[in-house]
């Protein structure tokens, strides 16, 4: 007698979720379960670390305060070490926190209280985006930048770059439309396919982004248009 198992249950993603309250953590583990997806949780941030490193997750959910290692720091450990994406959790609604989440790596953020679908349709969206990523059958060349959407790899003048998946996500976008401004509302579509999403998040990401191009290339390769957008620079003058 053949058993037909659901795929979702064979091909479901490896969540972590850390948090220090019990309910919040549980509340998170038992819709994103229900939604097909396997979890992990931890309730402090050397747990939080410990559980990545040995699981691999799929994908973080961050609180931003944890006893032990608070989340800030978490975050930028586990950008060093990894790719994972990051949604970070936040019960701290001012805007200065939510930037300075996205600025030390993390991809999204949702506040508390948290609708769980939400939360869900926020875990969705980002593994679509970090898969579809992966699977993208391009090469792109830029001067000395060479972006590699099979491998998911970027080298620039043949030395190996490490993005976060938004930052590889922009520079696609920007690298491949080389000269062109890309306002933010086209940016933050490229990342969260939808412009209502929280606008300095671009901001935070470019920021990021730029500092590892000029660090790399010796020279800026992101350029602002105030009021606009940002443009990557087409030609490169010595």
């Amino acid at each position: 007698m053949r058993i037909d198992i659901p795929y979702t249950r064979l091909m479901s993603e490896l969540i972590l979720v850390v948090d220090d309250e019990p309910k919040v953590a549980r509340l998170a583990r038992d819709y994103l379960e229900k939604n097909g997806f396997r979890v992990i949780t931890a309730a402090d941030g050397q747990a939080a670390l410990a559980t990545a490193r040995r699981e691999k997750p799929d994908l973080v959910i961050l609180d931003l305060m944890l006893p032990k290692l608070d989340g800030r720091e978490v975050c930028k450990i586990l950008r060093r070490e990894s790719d994972v994406p990051i949604i970070m959790l936040t019960a701290l609604s001012e805007e200065i926190d939510q930037v300075t989440g996205l600025e030390i790596g993390a991809d999204d953020y949702i506040s508390k209280p948290f609708s769980p679908r939400a939360l869900v349709a926020r875990v969705r969206a980002l593994l679509r985006r970090t898969r579809g990523e992966v699977r993208a059958p391009s090469l792109l060349r830029v001067g000395g930048l060479v972006v590699d959407a099979e491998r998911y790899s970027v080298t620039m003048d043949g030395e190996p770059l490490k993005l976060t998946p938004n930052e590889f996500k922009l520079l696609q976008a920007l690298a491949g439309r080389a000269g062109q401004t890309l306002t933010r509302q086209q940016l933050l579509e490229e990342l969260h396919g939808t412009a209502t999403s929280f606008d300095r998040s671009v901001d935070s990401h470019i920021k990021n982004l730029r500092k590892k191009l000029e660090t790399a290339a010796g020279k800026p390769m992101i350029e602002t248009v105030y009021g606009i957008g940002y443009r990557f620079i087409e030609e490169h003058q010595p």
